[in-house]
């Protein structure tokens, strides 16, 4: 382009674009250039200035730099779609610097740079003016239709390459793959894993193989660099602010299991299951749903499956799903690598033979105290015997091998100990509860989205069941993991939950009464343990309290009450495991 003054100003493309265009700022500085427009310039251009007797590229260079960081005024293209104006500052050439400067084989320098994403919010990426080349102007990320969201955000206008779905690590002659991920802050000022963190697509078209080694997962997972950054949804996606990149290599334990969780995946796909699996059936890798919808979720089994009770041959549909690392192992990850806590509890695998696999370790460990008292268990670890249900946790960790109530596995896993009481006549003396649910919140969920759903295919259990001898005695009789099935998710489970949706929405009749002894009581029309053969809804306390349409109140609805959606209260309610339910999974 040539300028008043004899100015010619020369620019070059290179590997990424920019979403700007720049003009002169000052009345000085359109005299010396004239009515130059600078449209689509690289970040790292190759910017050459000619001087009309001046020849010398390299002090172009430098010119041409030193006069946009003073003058250049952008028009930029911002998140919200507005056409807004601002200054291009030192800091915005510098990063266009540091990326040219990044080695993209080295994953160490692949990690110094992305270091300087600590503090940024997804705005500052934007304004860096950065892009793969060929884009115009930064999209809406936070756009449920732009797949990957804010870490295809971090992909395009940090690191300047095109997002895609390629099988290879994002920085492939580093090894390297690039995840953004989110953390929450609890009430208590806990940081929290905000989400699973989804690895790749598991194929649903083609042959899938058992070799761990050979797999793409494998090399997804060699060396990541996490970006994390706190989810607030108070604030504009865009405000929301990175606290860490960092690489992070998984511990040769957690492979170990890792391989046997992609190992017992891909054995049920191959027996033509996949309809059968869960988040809870693994430990630390899981297979999540992956859909935009109910209709694009559901899909053809490349396996045929043989089934044993008909000797007919099967191809029967199956939801899309993902490798991908369970929230509560992300939650290890956050606090281990990001926040520099100490290992939370002791290992199991370190106590144990390292020779077996995960489960069977545990097992192992367990079995070999069956038919001993919880009185003889108790004395074997020095532990005074208090008669107390309470103390059987305590028994399994110590038959674990682990001195505290936290077994590092357990913890990373999300897996739940529950100890079973099985009296003398062969029958569970309790139903099993999952946390409270609040009325309103309930009736605006959808059931794929659910938080009774995401519990269900999730929560990952080991039952330690001690049986009733008839001096009444407790003997430890078995355990098992357990993970509830599917089509028991997706069947009876959602039953109770679209029942109990309705039964809200429309309004629960609340029918109160005096018992024969004169006691105040209250009966609904939530779904009960005659109703669905796995689920039922009752009080997740002992406590009631209701608020009903008169105005009229019994108990203390602050503490022991939910407000339905009508405006009155009723007693905080659950989900239960029925009994039977659960005699039918502990095989009694």
């Amino acid at each position: 382009m040539e300028g008043a003054g004899g100015l010619h100003v020369k620019l070059g493309m290179t590997r990424v674009g920019i979403a700007f265009e720049a003009q002169p700022k000052s009345a000085d500085a359109r005299k010396k250039l004239g009515n130059v427009n600078l449209r689509h310039v690289s970040p790292i251009a190759a910017v050459s200035v000619y001087g009309a007797h001046n020849n010398n590229r390299s002090s172009g260079q430098d010119q041409a730099l030193n006069f946009m960081e003073e003058n250049a005024a952008l028009n930029y293209h911002g998140a919200n779609g507005d056409f807004r104006r601002y200054t291009m500052s030192k800091k915005h050439l510098d990063f266009k610097r540091m990326l040219d400067d990044t080695d993209f084989s080295d994953p160490s320098s692949i990690e110094r740079y992305a270091a300087n994403l600590d503090g940024m919010t997804f705005r500052d990426i934007l304004e860096l003016g950065i892009a793969p080349e060929g884009e115009s102007a930064p999209k809406d990320f936070g756009s449920k239709k732009y797949k990957g969201g804010m870490g295809t955000l971090i992909e395009e206008r940090y690191f300047g390459y095109k997002a895609n779905s390629d099988d290879r690590p994002d920085f492939p002659e580093a090894g390297v793959e690039l995840k953004a991920t989110c953390f929450d802050v609890l009430k208590n000022g806990r940081k929290s894993a905000g989400e699973r963190l989804v690895l790749t697509m598991i194929p649903y078209d083609c042959p899938v193989s058992l070799d761990y080694d050979s797999s793409h997962l494998k090399t997804k997972l060699s060396n990541i660099l996490l970006i994390y950054y706190g989810r607030d949804r108070s604030i504009d996606k865009y405000d929301q602010r990175i606290e860490r990149a960092v690489m992070v290599h998984l511990p040769e334990e957690d492979m170990k299991i890792i391989r046997a969780d992609y190992e017992k995946i891909i054995s049920y796909i191959q027996d033509g299951r996949a309809d059968e699996l869960s988040e809870g059936m693994t430990t630390y890798l899981g297979a999540c749903t992956k859909g935009a919808t109910e209709a694009t979720m559901w899909v053809d089994q490349y396996y045929e499956h043989l089934n044993t009770d008909t000797g007919e041959i099967e191809r029967r549909r199956a939801k899309r799903r993902a490798f991908s690392l369970k929230r509560s192992y992300m939650d290890y990850v956050l606090h281990t690598y990001v926040l520099g806590a100490p290992r939370v509890g002791e290992s199991i695998v370190r106590a144990a033979d390292e020779s077996t696999d995960f489960e069977s370790c545990v097992t192992g460990l367990i079995e070999r105290h069956y038919g001993e008292t919880d009185r003889q268990i108790a004395e074997q670890y020095g532990l005074e015997y208090t008669g107390n249900k309470a103390q059987w946790t305590t028994l399994v960790y110590r038959m674990l091998g682990i001195k505290s109530n936290a077994a590092e596995e357990f913890v990373k896993a999300g897996i739940s100990v529950r100890t079973v009481r099985v009296n003398k006549n062969g029958h569970i003396e309790q139903a099993m509860s999952f946390p409270p649910f609040e009325f309103k919140q309930l009736i605006n969920e959808d059931w794929e989205t659910s938080s009774f759903r995401a519990r269900l295919e999730t929560n990952r259990f080991f039952f330690v069941v001690f049986r009733e001898d008839h001096e009444g005695e407790w003997r430890l009789d078995r355990c098992l993991f357990w993970a509830m099935p599917a089509n028991e998710i997706e069947g009876p489970a959602k039953a109770c939950w679209d029942e109990t949706r309705k039964v809200i929405s429309k309004g629960v009749e609340l029918n109160p009464y005096r018992d024969a002894s004169g006691k105040l009581k209250v009966t609904n029309n939530l779904p009960g343990m005659a109703d669905n053969p796995i689920v039922h809804v009752r009080p997740h306390t002992s406590k009631a309290a209701y608020r009903f349409a008169d105005g009229t109140e019994i108990g203390d609805i602050a503490k022991n009450a939910y407000e339905l959606p009508d405006g009155r209260w009723m007693t905080r309610q659950s989900f239960w495991f029925n009994k039977s339910y659960l005699e039918h999974i502990l095989g009694l």
